[in-house]
């Protein structure tokens, strides 16, 4: 059963993440749902978002790609962190017809100072277009909570 996670600093003054903010005007409102292992967000591209006449631009499916590796980060491992590497494959061009699109990401390893993500995004017909792995510094919890405003998981999970 997927579950809503909730964005536990929607609201709070200042923030206005690109990705993930619901109240930044130019960002990609994204949201996210988990299930298992695994951390999901649907995310419908709006025709400004394209390189290529009708393509999603590369550089935004990298920042969705980033911004759902740190939801990952936030949720499966309870922590928070930066960004320290990412490699992205792209397969095939997202064509904005073709959505919504799906991205999913899990924990392909990781230890008390880095994680690796492996994130996929699939257009709406499935088709695997482009895959990331995200490496990701992770903070200790104590840091995370002081220096990074980390609120504690029960802050994003009912």
């Amino acid at each position: 059963m997927q579950r809503f996670i909730k964005n536990p600093y929607a609201g709070n003054p200042g923030y206005s993440c690109f990705g993930c903010s619901p109240d930044n005007d130019h960002g990609l409102h994204m949201q996210f749902y988990i299930e298992d292992e695994t951390v999901y967000c649907r995310w419908e591209p709006k025709s400004y978002y394209q390189g290529y006449e009708n393509v999603l631009h590369g550089g935004i499916q990298s920042t969705l790609m980033d911004e759902i590796a740190s939801w990952t980060v936030y949720t499966l491992l309870q922590t928070a962190g930066v960004t320290s590497r990412m490699e992205i494959r792209y397969r095939k061009p997202v064509l904005l017809q073709n959505s919504p699109i799906e991205l999913q990401a899990t924990i392909a390893n990781s230890n008390k100072r880095l994680a690796s993500i492996s994130v996929k995004l699939f257009d709406s017909t499935g088709t695997l277009c482009t895959q990331a792995v995200v490496e990701y510094f992770l903070f200790d919890p104590e840091k995370a909570k002081n220096e990074f405003n980390y609120p504690g998981i029960e802050a994003f999970i009912d």
